[in-house]
């Protein structure tokens, strides 16, 4: 493979596009943790204490995403310095760890996203079992 100084300079768009979707995750799993935060204070309800403590494993997710992404993007810098240097061989290998720190972004990216999705799942079972009991009371009542 004959690295050149296109080759990282593709990885800047998708590396942008990357930041733009995990800064809008942060911003509303922040809203979220503030909203939260407030009926937490009025009642101190042990499932909004637990959703606080998930967005928490969320939240410093997110913190890990965006810094390997950082790094990738300074990698991917370097990378073209290093080429218009003439320095090939260390480029390549630049150029390899670029790739893996945004492998692991990524990664780190999926395993935040498993987490969103079970919260979201107990949730949405919370509120069938909840329509269910009251389906039975309704009944029990007529």
């Amino acid at each position: 493979m004959e690295l050149t100084l296109t080759t990282p300079a593709l990885l800047f768009p998708a590396i942008s596009l990357l930041f733009l979707s995990y800064t809008n995750k942060f911003l509303t799993i922040a809203g979220l943790i503030r909203n939260l935060h407030s009926h937490y204070k009025e009642d101190h309800d042990e499932v909004i204490l637990a959703q606080l403590q998930n967005l928490h494993k969320r939240v410093a997710l997110i913190k890990h995403m965006q810094g390997l992404g950082i790094g990738s993007f300074l990698f991917c810098v370097l990378d073209m310095f290093l080429l218009f240097s003439g320095e090939i061989k260390l480029a390549e290998i630049v150029f390899g760890v670029c790739l893996l720190l945004l492998l692991a972004s990524l990664l780190v990216c999926l395993v935040e996203i498993k987490i969103s999705v079970d919260a979201l799942s107990l949730q949405l079972n919370d509120m069938e079992e909840f329509n269910k009991r009251s389906k039975k009371r309704a009944k029990t009542i007529k």
